[in-house]
């Protein structure tokens, strides 16, 4: 059940008198935000957004994602928690088994409802080092509803991988483009689509890629049009933009 459906079965159920509206009350106190001291949970959001609010799980104990994850899944929304361990993972499957993992991009997740939009995303990787951050895009459009395909390893390094995909770039949709080191394919896509494209810097690279500066700088001095640039890593912003362009 969407948090709108839950809306309007509480509407329903006032209207039609098969509640109180102190009982009605109860159940939509929280919708704004719920307060649980150590964290304001933002229920709003997916009426807002179109999506309900993500979990950034670095620097948080295992107790207070846990708190995080039951008062989330009270709405029957789908469920994102990024940057997760293994360990939180194992912790929390426990009380709440039907969350999934995936260990490259770190992400615990819920899928809710099926496919919302059968427009393609294609996910590029420079190199297989990319991987993760791809994949962290990957499962966000994924649990967002979004038909993502991927294809990884097809850096400047060896140009002739990535034309051999030139058709497949073609029929998607939105493009991102995953890459460290000197950053150079967001740009090399830029110039081979007319479809927007996502560009996604890593912190893979030697000294002088400064943890993914470097990259960065490349990909926003783009000078071929058409290409955004999100934060260090950020596959999670990338999925999340695509997804909203996708629509």
């Amino acid at each position: 059940m969407h948090s709108k459906k839950y809306l309007k079965g509480i509407l329903g159920k006032l209207y039609s008198k098969k509640i109180s509206v102190s009982k009605a009350f109860r159940a939509l106190k929280n919708l704004p935000y719920e307060n649980m001291k150590f964290a304001r949970l933002d229920h709003h959001r997916a009426f807002r957004k179109g999506f309900g609010e993500v979990v950034y799980c670095e620097n948080k104990t295992f107790e207070q994602v846990s708190k995080i994850t039951k008062a989330l899944l009270k709405h029957k929304n789908p469920l994102l928690l990024t940057r997760a361990s293994k360990s939180l993972y194992d912790f929390l499957r426990k009380d709440f088994p039907a969350l999934k993992y995936n260990g490259p991009a770190r992400v615990i997740y819920l899928k809710r409802g099926g496919l919302k939009n059968k427009k393609t995303v294609l996910i590029l990787t420079a190199g297989t080092s990319d991987i993760p951050v791809a994949e962290e895009a990957r499962v966000t459009l994924e649990v967002m509803g979004n038909r993502a395909k991927t294809i990884y390893d097809v850096g400047v390094a060896g140009i002739h991988r990535l034309l051999d995909n030139v058709p497949e770039i073609s029929k998607a949709n939105v493009i991102i483009v995953v890459a460290g080191m000197e950053g150079a394919l967001g740009s090399v896509i830029g110039g081979l689509t007319d479809k927007p494209v996502i560009a996604v810097p890593t912190s893979v690279g030697y000294g002088s890629s400064f943890k993914g500066i470097a990259p960065l700088l490349t990909m926003m001095n783009s000078c071929a049009p058409g290409v955004a640039v999100v934060n260090i890593d950020n596959g999670f912003g990338a999925g999340y933009f695509a997804s909203l362009i996708n629509k």
